[in-house]
């Protein structure tokens, strides 16, 4: 069987049966690719030729290319996935990919944002929602349920208006996998939500009709059902809360990337820091690891340790 036609296959098997998202997809396609391209520079097209040696000197290509062990590691992983795969279908007589090893990713403590400068930050936010502007209206209920909710981007962005609960407090999201979940708020999220929702959305929604623009096509007749709005009615994208979240995180020092993940790990590590269980913690992240978790038990070591380096005579 040709190499590409069952990585076409296995990534609609990802897709249809295993139900994962279309980042996990893009991501799984393009370590595959780069498989494919690797094993036809060295005269290779078929499944036939995924023998062990092959899948390690793709990996070690990597390495000789400077790609991050944690980029190594997932390229193993896609590997191994796709050869169980196959031996499961039959396309190969055994998992050749089975006793593959790569190294362990170097895990790096996320950046978290201490409660004074997350404070500071949302008072930056309610100045500029003072005036009464839409945008700052919106950006003010992006950013205070984003932190009371440690939802990922992705959900974020994905929820309807009917996914929020404004009398119990709490938002349904889809999360990885196609799994639900529904997860606490605060007062504070919630009344910058309903702010939004009164003053900036009906806004965002009018700023988008046909009258404002006639040279394009008519927009849908209903308001869309979209909680958070972008320009002419659309959806908020991915890209404008990353671009929103690293222009008011440039104003804080801080090593690690500074996107709204940032904000998903300032959340839970204020949690635990105030005391949460570790599986409440679990549950209100929609991880599906305990082990994906405990890293932030990590964050809140290393500043219980950097806290006692600066206060402690004896330290």
């Amino acid at each position: 069987m040709r190499l590409d036609a069952a990585i076409d296959d296995f990534v609609l098997y990802l897709t249809a049966e295993r139900g994962f998202s279309p980042h996990t997809i893009r991501a799984y396609r393009t370590d595959l690719s780069g498989l494919a391209s690797f094993a036809e520079s060295r005269g290779h097209t078929t499944t036939d030729a995924l023998g062990l040696d092959l899948l390690r000197d793709w990996l070690w290509s990597g390495t000789q290319a400077g790609l991050a062990r944690s980029t190594i590691a997932r390229h193993s992983a896609s590997a191994r996935s796709l050869t169980a795969w196959l031996a499961r279908t039959g396309a190969l007589p055994v998992d050749r990919g089975v006793r593959l090893r790569s190294p362990k990713p170097g895990r790096t403590l996320p950046r978290v944002i201490n409660r004074t400068q997350m404070q500071e930050l949302l008072d930056s936010l309610v100045l500029r929602a003072g005036h009464g502007e839409p945008a700052a209206l919106r950006d003010l209920a992006v950013i205070e349920l984003l932190y009371a909710s440690g939802l990922r981007v992705s959900e974020l962005v994905g929820l309807d208006v009917g996914d929020v609960d404004l009398d119990r407090l709490t938002v349904r999201v889809t999360g990885k996998g196609s799994k639900e979940r529904v997860v606490p708020f605060g007062v504070p999220a919630q009344g910058a939500i309903v702010d939004y929702l009164r003053r900036a959305r009906p806004a965002l929604v009018a700023a988008g009709s046909p009258a404002d623009d006639p040279g394009h096509e008519p927009a849908p007749p209903s308001a869309p059902t979209a909680l958070f709005l972008g320009t002419r009615r659309t959806r908020l994208g991915v890209r404008a809360v990353y671009r929103l979240v690293a222009s008011l995180l440039v104003e804080f020092p801080g090593a690690g990337p500074a996107g709204p993940h940032a904000l998903r790990h300032t959340a839970a590590t204020h949690l635990l820091d105030g005391g949460a269980d570790l599986r409440a913690v679990q549950e209100l992240l929609g991880h599906a690891s305990l082990g994906t978790t405990q890293i932030y038990t990590h964050v809140s070591a290393e500043r219980l340790k950097q806290s006692y380096r600066t206060a402690h005579p004896r330290a």
